[in-house]
């Protein structure tokens, strides 16, 4: 198959009037229309406006996307204990998977491929599933909580182990290796320190499992955090063996100096969260800073309850404005540095390699964007214009491994409008859950 459009672009490439090579799940060949459709006659040609790497959700909540606007004007642990924590507990194995199937559709339909997506702690298996049926890569955990958890979501920290190893089993390197594993202790607010400790065990047996966790997203989890352990939330994690490369920490918004040099000096990966993190009015994350001392930073929604949108086109605009006002300067976190933080450096923190870029040998995760619209009209700088101007309903194409998800705007791998329709018949009856998760609240 031979992708061309009026611009082939990812963050360090630009190609006018350009074409995409795809044999199998990999790029053969970027360069020039007329020459790639000349050297490769045997592959059929589509068209589309502007051609981009498939953009990467450091991190996502698929499962929370039934609870989208639920929980507004409402601070973090408010918003987790009295409204989240409640709707996760009261999901049934189906209702599970279809939150998950319709998290995914959005991810897809805005132009997301790859997500490192924060489950719950039952029926993961049917998230997994659904991942794979629809044809994402991702990177998935089952939610271990073993303290400060409502009966529903409370486990045996044991069994929440041993069920993550078991899940760690059957589905790390599953679906021609698009769906991988990381070890998904909520935060340290909700897990013991035998369950933190046991994460970082499962992850060190089996090669390319990840772990993912929430951390310092707000004053008062930190405050809580050091409460119980007497440091401050980074150190603990470290203590607990939850820093280094093959770990990723969304928000750390509330970090002090010793806490970023342990996140520089161990490789931990950051991923930033701004529409979560000003909606919740949890704080500003000091990205430039991470960004200077080579802190990678990926770029996630978190979940539709506290973002009401997984559309990563928002969260690049978001990102690059907030770092503007928060360091009053306009030259902060250009364009070019957000499109990374979007493509390579959440491929980095997902452990995918050859992922990110439109590069000969690299994975096919490719996503084509109308150009064809009065917000790219006249279309002076692209890399400008997809984290300025661009929307996620501006995606018409996705494909990922070579397989394509979305042509046209409508989805090849499962029934779009049957996902809405099963969404829609879900009846979120809360308030029994959400009493008895008050009772558990910090």
């Amino acid at each position: 198959m031979i992708l061309s459009g009026i611009i082939v672009v990812d963050s360090s490439t630009i190609v006018h009037d350009g074409s995409v090579v795809v044999r199998d799940a990999q790029i053969e060949a970027v360069g020039d229309r007329e020459e790639m459709v000349d050297q490769y006659p045997d592959h059929r040609e589509e068209e589309y406006g502007i051609l981009m790497p498939g953009l990467v959700g450091g991190h996502v909540h698929s499962v929370q996307s039934l609870g989208r606007g639920i929980a507004d004007d409402t601070e973090l642990l408010d918003w987790l204990f009295d409204y989240i924590l409640p709707m996760e507990e009261s999901l049934t194995a189906g209702e599970m998977e279809t939150a998950a199937k319709l998290g995914y559709l959005e991810l897809i339909e805005s132009g997301t491929t790859t997500a490192i997506d924060h489950l719950s702690v039952a029926h993961a298996d049917r998230a997994f599933e659904a991942a794979g049926e629809m044809g994402v890569r991702a990177v998935l955990g089952k939610v271990m909580m073993d303290r400060r958890s409502p009966d529903g979501l409370l486990e045996d920290t044991d069994r929440a182990l041993a069920e993550s190893e078991r899940l760690v089993r059957k589905y790390h390197g599953s679906f021609e290796d698009r769906i991988r594993y990381a070890v998904t202790p909520r935060f340290a607010v909700s897990c013991t320190e035998d369950c933190l400790r046991g994460a970082r065990e499962i992850a060190d047996a089996y090669d390319g499992v990840r772990i993912h966790t929430h951390a310092s997203e707000n004053r008062s989890e930190i405050e809580t955090v050091e409460s119980d352990t007497g440091m401050r939330n980074i150190h603990w994690l470290d203590e607990v063996g939850l820093t280094g490369e093959d770990v990723v920490l969304a928000h750390c918004v509330w970090t002090d100096e010793s806490e970023r040099e342990v996140l520089a000096e161990t490789g931990t990966h950051v991923t930033h969260c701004p529409s979560s993190n000003m909606k919740l009015a949890s704080g500003i994350a000091p990205v430039w800073d991470y960004l200077d001392r080579d802190i990678n930073v990926a770029l996630g929604n978190d979940g539709p309850p506290c973002n009401n949108t997984l559309d990563p086109f928002t969260e690049m605009r978001q990102a690059s404005l907030l770092q503007k006002v928060d360091r009053l300067d306009p030259t902060a976190t250009p364009a070019r540095d957000i499109f990374e933080m979007a493509t390579i450096n959440g491929a980095n923190a997902a452990g995918f390699e050859r992922l990110g870029a439109l590069r000969e040998g690299w994975r096919a995760d490719i996503v084509g964007v109308t150009a064809e619209c009065t917000r790219a009209t006249p279309l002076h700088d692209v890399l400008s214009h997809l984290v300025f101007a661009a929307h996620g309903d501006d995606v018409e194409f996705s494909m990922v491994d070579g397989n394509v998800l979305m042509r046209e705007g409508e989805l090849t791998t499962a029934d779009a409008e049957k996902i809405r329709s099963q969404a829609n018949a879900i009846d979120l009856d809360l308030e029994d859950a959400r009493e008895a998760a008050q009772k558990l609240k910090p």
